[in-house]
């Protein structure tokens, strides 16, 4: 019998899922869950063996989501009943000090994910109620966190720590965290096969760059820094986040906009960034009015390579070098403009790429730099749903979790 994990991403308004097939690595079924809360009626998308099933209603709340989600996967297949499920994955952008490795899910855990909302408030909290109400619908199958952040648990002192007053930093559990962990620990670890080179010793900088974006340096799979801090708001230029920006400009929009934390809070994260230099979140639309001349936008694309391109120099420095470099995530995979401008600024460094290469749209992981390149270009497709259900199939085998939670066995007969 095929063996399957449910992978569930809860936001604050909406789920995404996947079924994850464990031995083929593919994503059987998958769907998402819309406007959840929200005055207007939700979206609901499931799509089997090529076929999509959409529904439009109220949805007044998580439970009722995922009781419908269940209510395609037995209408519209596959049934779980049959489907081999051994676990189900959520995932959790904020472990905190708490979790560096995948968690059971029970009332102790679902109470700290909750509380670790205080630095992820935006995601913690629905996903650790995404979680409760699954182990309700789902009881007989083991219910596993995995979290983000764990995989950036491994920094180095020097890069997780922040130089600030350090009774206030650990009174305040304040340093940097990471985001985006499962995509820079699967990416990384499927890249040296790619590129025909021993993981061991091997420099490496991801860029996972999409709507939310972030970079990070790793050498033989370990990670050495990131550009994400205590909250995914540092580092790079993102759809709606600053990244990287002075501390005192909060200071001085206080003073000067007498604006509250809340503003500040919906400005820095959702109304910067590309939307806030040119209307557009969506590189795609950044693209068509660059297109139309429009020099706010032609200076968005600027800014925004201009930090991808230090941060790489950055970690090329911190590691002594770089073997190779690769994209991934909705930008990074898809767009050969911003690719091009990264490799062009890298290029009196060595840096080459197969023009054609970087121009042809592939779902295939591929390289993408000529021969001759002093750094090897790489495109691979992220794959956080399969990393996630391989990390909770792994628990759900074991029959407990590294902090000696006890998986009850499931009856797969």
């Amino acid at each position: 019998m095929a063996k399957t994990v449910l992978v569930i991403n809860s936001g604050s308004s909406s789920i995404k899922y996947q079924l994850v097939d464990l031995e083929s690595g593919e994503g059987l079924a998958s769907g998402l869950v819309e406007k959840i809360g929200e005055p207007i009626d939700g979206h609901y998308k499931h799509e089997y063996n090529g076929e999509k099933h959409e529904l439009t209603e109220p949805i007044h709340d998580h439970e009722q989501g995922l009781k419908r989600v269940l209510g395609f996967f037995k209408e519209f297949g596959p049934n779980l009943d049959e489907a081999g499920i051994v676990a189900v994955g959520h995932r959790v952008v904020q472990g905190g000090s708490i979790f560096p490795q995948p968690a059971l899910v029970n009332a102790k855990t679902i109470g700290q994910v909750k509380d670790l909302a205080v630095l992820a408030p935006l995601h913690n909290g629905p996903e650790a109620k995404g979680a409760e109400v699954m182990t309700a619908l789902l009881p007989d199958v083991p219910q596993i966190f995995v979290f983000d952040s764990s995989f950036f648990f491994q920094l180095p002192k020097e890069a997780s720590t922040y130089a600030l007053n350090k009774q206030i930093a650990d009174q305040y559990h304040i340093r940097r965290y990471g985001a985006h962990g499962t995509s820079h620990e699967f990416v990384g670890s499927v890249v040296p096969e790619l590129i025909g080179k021993p993981a061991e010793g091997l420099k490496q900088i991801v860029l996972h760059i999409g709507n939310g974006a972030s970079a990070s340096a790793q050498i033989s799979g370990k990670p050495v820094d990131t550009s994400m801090g205590l909250t995914p708001l540092e580092g790079l230029v993102m759809g709606g986040r600053t990244g990287d920006i002075d501390p005192a400009v909060v200071f001085h929009l206080i003073r000067n906009a007498h604006m509250n934390v809340d503003e500040l809070d919906t400005l820095f994260n959702k109304k910067s960034g590309l939307a806030g230099m040119t209307g557009y979140g969506d590189m795609r639309e950044v693209h068509r009015l660059v297109a139309e001349g429009n020099e706010d936008a032609k200076l968005a694309l600027q800014v925004y390579v201009h930090r991808i391109v230090g941060y790489i120099g950055n970690y090329t420095a911190q590691m002594g070098g770089v073997d190779v470099i690769t994209f991934t995530a909705g930008v990074g995979e898809n767009d050969d403009i911003v690719r091009k401008m990264v490799c062009d600024k890298l290029a009196p460094f060595g840096v080459k790429i197969d023009e054609e290469k970087n121009a042809t749209r592939s779902k295939e992981p591929r390289i993408i730099s000529t021969p001759d390149s002093s750094v090897i270009i790489a495109i691979y497709p992220t794959n956080e749903e399969l990393a996630i259900a391989r990390k909770s199939a792994a628990i759900a085998v074991a029959g407990k979790d590294s902090y000696g939670n006890v998986v009850e066995p499931v009856d797969e007969a």
